[in-house]
């Protein structure tokens, strides 16, 4: 006899129809199926469904249709019924994330593509570049905070005879000793291509640095920097002629350049897991955009501190041609991957207006995805970051013109289901550019900064580039969960 307690729950949620309707659907389904794959002998498929989740083989390989079908009604049941294990009330709707009012440092000039860290010692450091040509080679721009981020001010990073240069991309990492890294790269504007890579190292909480240059090739383009729990500092950087790799062992005292990741492409992002373990998102693009490698789309994974490469096909569908925007009109440059505090990897991408999650737990042979995000403006530019087992925040940016808004929400994968999303409401820049010569909303960069906080806040930085106002610096949110 059924379980009356069980059965009134399922009651309760309406989903007893459901359940008949979708198991009968489930059978009749899949004995037809059977016999016409029999006959076609286990044609392989995709198994992708949005919303919900994607397996693939261990070799790398899809499942068949006969398995796919097959495990659809065994997994809506097994759901089903952990789903109706507790009181019988439906799950509370996520309260929407806490966004606090802007806390705003002007500055004499825009703070782009902005980036964050927070030192151990509570100190947060902000970075940024601008646009301005009279800026080219000038020392690079970092701002920092005493006080969790309600009053900021400009930090001396050194001189240009001191190796202090750069005005374009930049990246912050601080290592588990407190050295704190600020990677930056030159841009000559006048001629449109990168000229250097250069990190400045601060063992006092940003007081005194010193620069060394880690390449002063043509077309350098696109640093980043982690710096994994042993200390070990590990740095990638594209010039056109793929993906360049340097590390130090001696928080920063001497630099080591290695065998590139890869010969082609672009370095989109790096991560650095708890054990040490790397990953680099390589893209088509690289060189400042001038450079498009096709077919170059890749994540790769090092188990050995960057010694070795594992290179795989990242999973979900992205459309990439000669140009920053791919043909259908969606910009993309970064693209972000993470790992949480078991070793999990985590990779964030946009297919049009659906915004993508996908979970590694063998170093990226194999992944689950979701779509998490779906709406009807166009979303691109995501940034992720990662803390503890499972829990991520993630930015991006939906539409253009007028209808810009950015985003940011508090991701948790913990479980084998759809992991749950909460967001704050959206919100607008104080970014302009220009179009035609009119002021037009905009990005301000290609990505949104986020961090953990130690407080158990999120902490996002948008750039002000607002130039019909000649207001020119950076903002600094909270946000509560």
């Amino acid at each position: 006899m059924p379980d009356p307690s069980l059965l009134q729950r399922l009651k309760e949620r309406k989903l007893v129809q459901w359940a008949v309707a979708y198991l009968a659907g489930a059978m009749f389904i899949v004995k037809p199926f059977d016999g016409l794959i029999s006959l076609m002998g286990n044609v392989p498929v995709t198994t992708r469904v949005t919303g919900y989740w994607s397996v693939q083989r261990s070799d790398g390989s899809p499942s068949t249709l006969r398995g796919v079908v097959g495990q659809v009604p065994a997994a809506f049941l097994v759901a089903l019924l952990l789903g109706c294990a507790g009181d019988g009330a439906p799950p509370p709707a996520l309260e929407p994330l806490a966004l606090s009012e802007p806390i705003e440092h002007l500055a004499s000039v825009a703070v782009r593509e902005p980036m964050v860290v927070e030192h151990p010692q509570g100190a947060l450091f902000v970075a940024g570049f601008t646009q301005a040509i009279e800026e080219s080679g000038q020392p690079p721009k970092l701002f920092g905070s005493v006080d969790a981020g309600a009053t900021w001010e400009r930090v001396s990073v050194g001189t240009p005879t001191q190796g202090a240069v750069g005005n374009s991309d930049v990246d912050l990492a601080v290592a588990p000793d407190g050295t704190l890294y600020f990677l930056t790269m030159g841009f000559d504007r006048t001629r449109g291509e990168g000229t250097h890579v250069a990190v400045g190292v601060s063992r006092d909480i940003g007081e005194t640095w010193t620069w060394t240059y880690l390449s002063q090739d043509r077309f350098d383009d696109r640093p980043w920097i982690e710096v994994a729990p042993d200390g070990v500092a590990h740095v990638i950087w594209n010039d056109g002629q793929g993906v360049s790799y340097a590390v130090s062992t001696d928080s920063g005292n001497t630099w080591t350049e290695r065998a590139r990741v890869h010969p082609q492409g672009g370095s989109s992002h790096l991560a650095v897991g708890p054990e040490g373990e790397i990953a680099v998102r390589i893209t088509p693009h690289s060189a400042s955009g001038s450079r498009y490698h096709e077919g170059v789309d890749l994540i790769a994974v090092s188990m050995d501190g960057g010694t070795t490469w594992e290179k795989m096909t990242p999973p979900g569908n992205r459309v990439w041609g000669p140009s920053l925007s791919d043909p259908g009109g969606l910009p993309r440059w970064v693209e972000p991957v993470a790992w949480d505090a078991e070793g999990a990897l985590y990779y964030l991408w946009s297919e049009g207006s659906d915004l993508w999650l996908a979970r590694s737990r063998d170093h990226g042979r194999t992944w689950e995805s979701w779509s998490i995000v779906s709406g009807q403006q166009r979303l691109y530019f995501p940034f992720l970051a990662a803390r503890g087992p499972g829990q991520l925040a993630a930015t991006w940016f939906s539409g253009f013109g007028n209808d810009l808004r950015a985003h940011v929400a508090l991701i948790d994968t913990r479980g084998n289901t759809q992991p749950s999303v909460r967001s704050a409401d959206p919100f607008r820049l104080d970014s302009w550019g220009l179009t035609g010569g009119s002021p037009v909303p905009a990005t301000g960069g290609e990505y949104l900064p986020v961090i953990f906080l130690s407080d158990g806040d999120l902490g996002v930085v948008a750039p002000i580039q607002n130039f019909p106002e000649n207001r020119r610096g950076f903002s600094w949110y909270r946000v509560s969960f």
